[in-house]
């Protein structure tokens, strides 16, 4: 069955880093459009970041250009999203999203928090 479970999420100070993880199961991350994006209490769910067949193929909201870096690892059908330089203005919860045609999944989300 078709899964997706984020982890990496946590609390950071302004400038910190963090790597998020989401780890698929029931398909394989080389064959759907992945994609992280996040909501902060209140605000609606917003894109962040997606990559189609590489890491070559990597797409960003202008607010996260050059601080955040979307991955794929497909013998580890898993997809990463690097933050660093992170600010307030980034916590929310994350979200991991996988499409194909008409199918998609979305994981349960991870808490990023960032604050002094």
């Amino acid at each position: 069955q078709v899964q997706l479970v984020e982890s990496g999420g946590g609390l950071v100070q302004p400038g910190g880093s963090l790597r998020l993880s989401c780890q698929a199961s029931g398909f394989s991350v080389d064959r759907y459009a992945m994609g992280w994006f996040r909501q902060a209490p209140g605000k609606e769910r917003e894109f962040v970041a997606r990559i189609i067949w590489s890491d070559g193929n990597a797409y960003y909201i202008d607010s996260v250009k050059g601080r955040f870096t979307i991955s794929r690892d497909n013998a580890k059908n898993t997809v990463y999203l690097q933050m660093n330089n992170l600010k307030p203005e980034d916590t929310a919860v994350y979200y991991c999203k996988a499409h194909l045609h008409f199918s998609e999944y979305w994981g349960q989300g991870t808490q990023v928090t960032v604050s002094s």
